[in-house]
């Protein structure tokens, strides 16, 4: 585990948790410490999800998550520890721009369903105006979505984390899945043929 993740997610609270049910608690780790940076293996698995999901928390203390998808690489790399991504017009809620306005934190999770892989992301964001930013909506959204694009989000990374894959249930979209069966396709396709003509 990055020792910034640790540092951040291993409050003292937390330590008592693990004591309380395991007898022992993680140590500290050195307040220190700077935070992570990206890797080669993260900026892959990032730039290959097609969605993802993010949580902030509002005025009054609550979470609140939101998904967002597109792409695969929708969500952008700008270097080792800043992410950013166009965000679209939508149902007008508002909440993670409003979140956000009072506390920049958020934690990201990113799966691999079929890999049974998670990535998680602690960071700070900002929010920018996409009427304001033209040249960065050319950069960061798809040409055929820039009329759509409304905001635009920076995450400043500043720790992350791998899971293992236990309890994470293998799901495919429908792309994958066309994909493994096209050679069972091909093959039955084969099979009908020979039979129609005997041979």
């Amino acid at each position: 585990m990055p020792a910034n993740f640790q540092r951040l997610s291993r409050t003292n609270s937390v330590r008592a948790a693990q004591k309380h049910y395991y007898g022992a608690s993680e140590p500290e780790v050195d307040p220190g410490t700077l935070p992570d940076e990206l890797t080669p293996e993260e900026v892959d698995f990032i730039q290959a999800r097609d969605s993802f999901y993010m949580a902030t928390i509002n005025a009054d203390g609550w979470p609140y998550i939101q998904h967002r998808g597109g792409l695969p690489g929708f969500l952008r790399v700008l270097d080792s520890q800043q992410l950013a991504f166009a965000d679209y017009r939508g149902n007008r809620q508002m909440l993670s721009t409003g979140n956000l306005a009072t506390n920049d934190r958020v934690a990201l999770f990113l799966m691999d369903y079929p890999q049974r892989t998670r990535l998680k992301i602690l960071g700070h964001a900002r929010v920018e105006d996409a009427r304001q930013h033209a040249e960065l909506v050319q950069h960061l959204a798809e040409p055929e979505a820039h009329q759509i694009v409304e905001r635009l989000f920076f995450i400043k990374v500043v720790a992350f984390d791998w899971n293992c894959p236990k309890y994470i249930t293998p799901r495919y979209t429908a792309a994958e899945v066309e994909e493994m069966v096209a050679p069972l396709k091909r093959r039955i396709a084969e099979l009908e043929a020979k039979s129609k003509t005997g041979y």
